[in-house]
């Protein structure tokens, strides 16, 4: 019997989910599989029959307590100390909650935020270790940061590889009272020297796998062995009913605009949610708004014939039947929209929705991405006739088809066994069944 493969995310739903479907992948391969991440995401992880282990720390009700984070979203400064803080504080519990979740591990896996408790764990236990990502974040002298997306297409080699290392070095920032105060020495381990984990030699030796599309965004030529783009990692909850006024209003008439934000929040989600409506009316178009977690504020069923309203709805059911969506640009909803063959006009709220609303652009399926702090109605309805261009229509098509072509869970289990991280597989077990919680 193998030893379980943990994987350790923190995050939104957009974070959680990919997680968990590369989870599902690892057993259906035979391997079984532990996710540690917060309570909230207990029942996605235990109905997707993977065991489930608390790690500290909530972004929903932080989010959801003070709303005034999402409108200070693009604001480095801000961002960084607000996340300096609240990791600190859910660090206190991280070094007891990661031993407990990799007792008897065989290897464990770090993603975004979650990172570097996952490698001070394999240092601790003495396990392989290695990190899954998704958004590009390996140094390149041909990619230049995330964070600059929108503002150059490229930049001078050394120029670009100096802008990394800054971004790193603010990375270690928002992480070090977490990891250099409290999780290593809990653990028994030396702090990291003043610029951390992410500078100097050995800084590129872990392997990485990258879950979006080459087709969305090429692997940098300049990338390493050990950091691999794999393709999206879907995700596909149990088959979902919709209700029956849902069925109705989408068989009532053209296929609407899907309009809605995911796990952002908004301090005037009131003010914002009258604009979008606002925009649809100007537009003409049919659309289906969901608040998801507070983005937007509107009552559940048909206002009219125009506008149904919902709090959330699977995406890969959802997307499909719509004409385009307006999003965050989040990385989970820009993968679900591509993949449905649907464009989208991008309103992002915070870190790398920036720059995937500038990857779907230069694929030319999206226009450029809409200022939420400016955002008018006249606007968001000329995205909306932009998104329902038929050229526009059949680039989207086209990409969609090209990355549901791909496997990308099949690809990252491909690489890890390449990396020898993966041993040979346990026959597979037959799933359990799915709980009704």
């Amino acid at each position: 019997m193998h030893r379980p493969i943990v994987i350790f995310t923190i995050g939104t739903q957009g974070d959680v989910r990919p997680c968990v479907a590369l989870g599902q992948g690892l057993r259906r391969a035979g391997y079984p599989v532990r996710i540690a991440t917060s309570a909230n995401f207990a029942g996605l992880v235990r109905q997707a029959g993977l065991e489930f282990f608390p790690l500290t720390a909530d972004f929903q009700a932080m989010l959801e307590s003070d709303r005034s984070i999402a409108d200070q979203g693009l604001d480095l400064r801000a961002m960084a100390r607000i996340f300096r803080e609240r990791y600190a504080q859910w660090a206190e519990h991280w070094a007891d909650e990661g031993m407990a979740a990799s007792e008897g591990a065989g290897l464990l896996i770090g993603v975004s935020n979650s990172t570097l408790l996952a490698k001070a764990l394999s240092e601790r236990r003495g396990l392989p270790f290695a990190i899954a990502r998704l958004q590009p974040l390996t140094p390149s002298r041909l990619l230049p940061p995330m964070v600059l997306a929108g503002t150059r297409e490229r930049l001078p080699g050394a120029l670009s590889l100096a802008a990394h290392q800054l971004l790193w070095l603010l990375v270690w920032h928002v992480m070090r009272p977490a990891i250099n105060d409290i999780v290593r020495p809990r653990l028994g381990l030396p702090r990291y020297r003043w610029h951390g984990p992410y500078l100097g030699r050995g800084a590129l030796d872990a392997k990485v796998i990258n879950g979006f599309s080459r087709h969305v965004l090429p692997r940098p030529a300049d990338w390493p062995d050990s950091s691999q783009v794999t393709g999206y990692w879907f995700f596909d909850p149990p088959a979902w009913t919709p209700p029956a006024d849902l069925a109705d209003f989408l068989a009532g008439g053209a296929p609407p605009v899907y309009i809605g934000f995911g796990s952002m929040v908004s301090g005037q989600a009131e003010a914002f949610t009258r604009t979008v409506v606002d925009a649809v009316r100007k537009s003409g178009r049919r659309a289906v708004l969901a608040t998801g977690w507070g983005g937007l504020e509107i009552g559940e069923g048909a206002l009219d014939e125009q506008i149904y309203g919902l709090r959330q709805a699977p995406h890969d059911w959802l997307f499909p039947r719509m004409a385009a969506a307006v999003h965050h640009g989040g990385a989970g909803t820009t993968a679900a929209a591509v993949r449905a063959g649907i464009p989208s006009a991008v309103v992002p709220f915070y870190g790398d929705q920036p720059f995937w609303a500038r990857c779907l652009q230069r694929r030319g399926v999206a226009p450029p991405a809409l200022d939420r702090r400016g955002l008018t109605a006249e606007k968001l309805a000329a995205a909306l006739d932009v998104i329902g261009h038929p050229d526009m229509q059949r680039e989207a098509a086209a990409l969609g088809h090209a990355v549901r072509a791909e496997d990308g869970v099949a690809e990252a289990l491909r690489h890890l066994r390449r990396w020898g991280l993966l041993g040979e597989p346990d026959a597979v077990e037959a799933a359990p069944e799915r709980s009704a919680a």
